[in-house]
């Protein structure tokens, strides 16, 4: 390695809940730099969330189907002597925050005819129930390191 790593930056957590996952999800949701715009979007979401699921504290809904999403394990495809294999691999917790964001966001964004922020609830009730499509994703990934379970010594 010819340089040292660049050290990870502390997350500020979110003036609202004072939460580093949702100041995460926030960052996640804002395009262009327009803040304000993806906290109102962020917090529009919750309050939907909120009446949805009769629970006090949103923020425990909102990790519940963060860890319901979040993947163990995925695939990195490695060359070895002319082929590619597909190996499995383990995910670190953050790296696994950071893809079931990316998931839930995508499939959010993927559905039509809705404001986003209704967009949002729905996929955000539907991981904290255990299903819809970014649930199905985590399981789709798992299954492919299950697979290719016989390549994981390819691992380095």
């Amino acid at each position: 390695m010819r340089r040292r790593r660049a050290e990870k930056r502390q997350v500020q957590p979110d003036p609202k809940y004072k939460s580093q996952l949702v100041s995460t999800f926030i960052s996640m949701i804002m395009l262009e730099g327009k803040k304000t715009l993806a906290e109102r979007i962020v917090y529009g979401a919750f309050d939907l969330l909120k009446k949805k699921t009769s629970e006090e504290d949103v923020v425990k809904v909102f990790s519940k189907a963060i860890d319901n999403v979040r993947p163990k394990l995925q695939v990195k495809a490695r060359r070895v002597g002319g082929s590619t294999y597909q190996i499995p691999m383990e995910v670190t917790p953050l790296k696994g925050n950071s893809i079931a964001l990316r998931w839930i966001r995508n499939f959010a964004l993927a559905k039509k005819g809705k404001p986003i922020q209704v967009k949002l609830a729905d996929e955000l009730y539907a991981a904290f129930k255990g299903e819809g499509p970014a649930v199905k994703k985590r399981d789709e990934t798992h299954k492919m390191a299950e697979a290719n379970q016989a390549f994981a010594h390819l691992r380095w």
